[in-house]
Formats: C-alpha cells, structure tokens, sequence
C-alpha cells in the first residue's frame, strides 16, 4: 500500500534538493527514496533528498541523503533552506533558529520581508557553519595523469580545495571523481577547483560527493574561502562565484566561526507516493 507524502524542491544558489516535513510525513527508507527521486528523468530530478524532523536538542534537525543514497554530515544551502521552509510554514515565528545536524548544532538567523498584511517570508538566511578544521594546506596529489597541490579543511564534511590559473580548462566530469575516490580520502570527499578573481572574491566549480557536479556547495563555499584565506588569495570575508550564483563567506578573526550568507528559493511543491 502506497502513502501519500507532501514534498518541497527548494534550492540555494542552484543547490536542489527534495524537503520533506518528517514531522508531518514520516520516512521510511530515505537512502531508496532519495536516489529514486533524485533520478533527472524517472523522478522529480534533484542533488538528493533533505529530511526536516523534530530535535531534543535544537529547533529542527536535519538529514541529507545524497543522490546516491549515501547520508551527509552537513550542508550548508540545504540548512539555509530550511530556515525559509519552518519560517514560511510557520513552523517557528522565531528569526534565530537552531538546527541539529550530524556536525552538530548550526544556527540560522533570518532576515525576512514584509507581506501583505503581517504576513513576512525569508529573503536571506545566515549560517554559523562553525570552526573549520584545516589538515594539509599544500598536498601533492595525483589522479590518473593530473597532478596538483590541493588544501585539506573540514566543515563537518572534508573538501579537498585547489586552487588553479584557469578554471575554464578543469575537465570535471573526468577529475572530480578520481579525486573523490582518491585511496588518501577513505571515506571520499568533496572537491573544489577555485580561481581567485581579486583579494575579495573567487570563482569555485565543484564536485560532491555521492552527488557528482552540482551548481553549488555551502560547506564547499566556506572550505573554499577558508582555504583561500590560509593561501594568501584573499582575505577573511569572500565572494565565492559559484554555476547557481555567489554566496558571501566570513571566516570571523575572533570568534574562528565561519558565517555563510545568501538566499533562498522554493522552486515547487507536490505529492508523492511511496
């Protein structure tokens, strides 16, 4: 017997993902569900599948299922959407809301505009991704016949940053996965190849894991501008261009907090069986 469940596509900065109210609708196999759904032609077509539920511990939590069905520590436009979907659905009236996720708890502040009425939804929402853990800053790395010297930080998920003259000659679909699956990271890990514009901002291509190329990564966005502070390319607040569009990174000086901005979209609702 099939159930019926109610559904959300939201994306961050081109990052899409399918959101599901676990308090309304529970979940029962999210690693099926989400390669099913997240499938472009035979399903609803996504990044993977973002489960919202209640917490003991904070506001909301959150889990991610990539579209390979493997689970994610963090993700940084995910948490953002989710902020405008419990604030637009008047799950919370609250404009600092905390999330518990597998890195731990993040906090969202929300800025919002004025509807009719009293009405208000979400414009923006900025995450404290926390304190970045900075491995490597210069590994020599080979995958198939490239070589490069790539930085190591984890945002709760690890990322394996380089930074290259010409993003435009970066075969992704060919790299990204060599150095996904690369034997240095066991558990795999996310890539981003970056060009730094100026002192101020970057533009970023990315491979995640268990995803493949998306238009855009959070937590990448943040390991990006961190990595790019710790190499000299730019200082602590940074634009990161990404496919979906930029997203602002500050890596505080004295809290060591890293603070991720940007916006927010529901692109569609529906329903579903499963």
């Amino acid at each position: 017997m099939t159930e019926p469940i109610r559904f959300t596509k939201m994306h961050g900065a081109g990052n899409d993902y399918i959101y599901v109210n676990t308090m309304a609708f529970p979940v029962r196999n999210p690693e099926e569900l989400a390669i099913r759904l997240s499938a472009p032609h035979t399903g609803i077509g996504s990044d993977g599948l973002v489960l919202i539920g209640s917490s003991k511990i904070a506001d909301f939590s959150m889990r991610i299922f990539n579209a390979d069905g493997s689970e994610a520590m963090m993700c940084g436009n995910a948490s953002r959407c989710i902020g405008k979907y419990v604030y637009d659905k008047r799950l919370t009236n609250k404009k600092n809301i905390t999330l518990e996720t597998l890195s731990g708890i993040k906090e969202l502040q929300l800025t919002t505009r004025k509807l009719s009425g009293s009405h208000e939804e979400v414009t923006e929402v900025t995450v404290d991704m926390g304190c970045p853990v900075i491995g490597e800053t210069a590994l020599e790395i080979e995958a198939g016949d490239y070589f490069y010297t790539g930085t190591v930080i984890s945002m709760g998920n690890l990322h394996l940053v380089i930074f290259v003259e010409d993003i435009t000659n970066i075969n992704l679909p060919v790299i990204g996965p060599l150095l996904e699956c690369h034997p240095l990271f066991p558990n795999r890990t996310n890539v981003e190849f970056v060009q730094a514009l100026s002192t101020d901002e970057v533009r970023m291509k990315v491979w995640e894991r268990g995803s493949g190329i998306t238009q855009a990564c959070g937590t990448g966005a943040c390991a990006t501008a961190v990595a790019s502070a710790v190499r000299g390319k730019t200082g602590r607040k940074t634009k990161v261009v990404m496919d979906g569009g930029p997203l602002t990174i500050h890596w505080d000086e004295s809290s060591g907090h890293v603070y991720m901005t940007g916006g927010a979209v529901k692109v569609f609702e529906g329903e579903l069986e499963i």
